[in-house]
Order: C-alpha cells, then structure tokens, then sequence
C-alpha cells in the first residue's frame, strides 16, 4: 500500500496519543476530521493499522522482574515447536513469544514479583517446558528505548 504525507502526518499523530479523539487527530494532523476518518478507516482495511494496545507498567503493578529466556529447542522431534509453544503459552508469566530463525529458537519474556518468585516459575514452570535443548537467561536491568514508532 502506498502512504502519502497526509498519511505519514495522521500516523505520526496516532503514534504519539493513540487515544486522541478522531477531531483532535484531524486537527493536529492539519486535516478534516471526515478526511482523518478516512484515511484511518483505509489504513486499518489494508492492515497497517491493526489495533490499538494498552501498555502496562509491569512493575507499578508489582511485577519487578522481568527476564528474557532464549531457548534452543531439541530438533529431533518434528513435533518439538509446537509442543514447546504449546505449553509456553500456558504459563501465565510468559507475557511475549518470539521466533526466530537462527542458533536460538525462541525467545520468551517472563515476568515475577520478585526474585524468589522468578526462582519458582524457572524451577516448576520453564525448565518443564519440553525439547529444550539449551536456556540462555536475560535479565532486565532497564529499558532505554522503546518505541513502536516509525520515522514517518
């Protein structure tokens, strides 16, 4: 799909107040408010704008421990990916699954309150998960940048 600046303006827009009301973006985009309706309503049908998302501060809510687990899995197995996944998703701490291609496999984040209790989730939960071949663990220190945007 092609964009154009008006374009590019509404989604810069969107990007930084994803909660603005559909008047507000038209105003600070420069446009109408039927033509920022449009346009947005074209961007979601082409899929480049696929939802909104609630960011949650984790550690306001008394998860203080977040780790990135990069797993290699035992290939010999056909059925090793989607038996990991499988299970991977039913761990209520794991709050992002990534795939790769690649010496690692897959990535999962994992948050706990606190460190004895990412000790609990490792030992009952993450070194259950089946095929892993090898664990690499990433512990959060802190996040410089994060950002979903573009340079639009």
């Amino acid at each position: 799909m092609q964009i154009d600046d008006t374009d590019r303006r509404i989604l810069r827009q969107l990007l930084a107040d994803p909660t603005l009301a559909n008047a507000d973006l038209a105003e600070r985009a420069g446009v109408t408010a039927a033509t920022a309706w449009r346009r947005l309503e074209r961007l979601r049908a082409a899929g480049v704008i696929s939802g909104l998302h609630a960011v949650i501060d984790w550690p306001a809510l008394g998860w203080a421990v977040e780790v990135s687990l990069r797993f290699t899995l035992d290939k010999t197995n056909p059925r090793a990916f989607d038996e990991f996944l499988a299970a991977a998703r039913e761990v209520p701490e794991v709050i992002e699954i990534q795939t790769f291609l690649g010496r690692v496999d897959l990535r999962l984040n994992v948050i706990a309150r606190d460190m004895g209790h990412y000790q609990t989730i490792y030992r009952e939960r993450i070194l259950t998960l089946p095929h892993i071949a090898d664990i690499e663990a990433l512990m959060l220190v802190s996040t410089l940048k994060d950002t979903g945007s573009l340079p639009l």
